[in-house]
């Protein structure tokens, strides 16, 4: 049953970590190699120090069995490969709760939906882009006037080189933490496993698939949607991180990938509308909506046929 857990992990690892160090690597400032490796210490780190938070929205959304956990992750973890080969940054964390809103319709219908629930976790989705990208733009304002205030490339570098390291370390722990329950919150909630089981578990499967399928996704958000300098890079590595870290402190799984596409596209709008490019905005945001619709009509699919 937790193979299922385990291949969504790798395909949030292998999709999310460009909301890491995808800014960094692509503008230069560190290694793709150096950057997976940090990224998946510290996703174990924030998984197993915090990750528990977040289980509850995942594994208790509603009633699963080990055999409905089994199919809610596994056409989550389908959903996500998918868009990761067409380079899409999308949210594992859309993926699975629609899978599970899939489940639940099929088992109780659309009265068995939990709407208090349901009404957070989609209200938290849609602020997540929105509230990084304002703060990015904050940061971008606030600490650009820091940063006019350097006299000499060589220490603007080091210094930009510093920063994005330890901002990027700072985003893979926020990710750890706030996206381990989407890995194998459902085997938490069929009572398979305990948290801090899941945490490490998932975690680790989520540092795999950093090391191994994180290039192709990784330069469409560092490249593809607003070129950016290294100042640029870092406000946004540092803006999605704040954005996810917040949410995990509530409990409620966001996409780190709709954080730093929101903060992007703020740093697009402070240089200019025309840095952004329009075309590959368009098909992140058709990636946004089609991955819950996808994951729920997979699950249904899934679940009709085989149950």
């Amino acid at each position: 049953f937790l193979l299922s857990g385990i291949y969504l992990g790798w395909a949030l690892g292998a999709n999310d970590a460009a909301d890491v160090f995808g800014t960094g690597v692509t503008s230069g400032l560190v290694s793709y190699r150096l950057a997976v490796i940090l990224t998946a210490i510290f996703v174990i780190l924030g998984a197993v120090m915090e990750g528990t938070k977040c289980f509850d929205t995942v594994g208790y959304f509603t009633s699963l069995t080990l055999f409905t956990a089994l199919l809610a992750t596994l056409s989550a973890a389908i959903t996500v490969t998918l868009m990761t080969r067409l380079k899409l940054p999308v949210s594992t964390s859309q993926a699975i709760l629609g899978a599970i809103v899939g489940i639940a319709i099929v088992g109780e219908g659309w009265r068995g939906l939990p709407m208090d629930k349901l009404t957070k976790v989609v209200l938290c989705w849609i602020f997540t882009p929105l509230g990084a990208a304002v703060i990015s733009f904050l940061l971008f304002m606030g600490l650009g006037y820091l940063v006019n205030r350097i006299r000499g490339l060589a220490v603007f570098t080091h210094l930009m080189r510093i920063g994005i390291l330890v901002t990027g370390c700072f985003s893979a722990y926020a990710l750890g933490s706030n996206n381990v329950a989407n890995t194998t919150g459902a085997f938490v909630g069929a009572g398979l496993i305990t948290p801090i089981e899941g945490a490490l578990i998932g975690s680790i499967s989520i540092g795999v698939g950093a090391l191994t399928y994180s290039r192709g996704v990784m330069i469409s958000v560092g490249r593809r949607i607003s070129l950016l300098d290294p100042f640029s890079a870092l406000v946004v590595v540092l803006a999605g991180a704040i954005t996810v870290y917040l949410y995990t402190q509530i409990g409620v799984p966001v996409s780190s990938s709709q954080a730093v596409v929101g903060a992007v596209a703020a740093i697009g709008l402070a240089k200019g509308i025309r840095t952004i490019n329009k075309k590959m905005l368009f098909f992140i945001l058709l990636g946004w909506i089609s991955t819950p619709l996808m994951s729920a009509s997979l699950s249904i699919l899934l679940l009709l046929s085989l149950g």
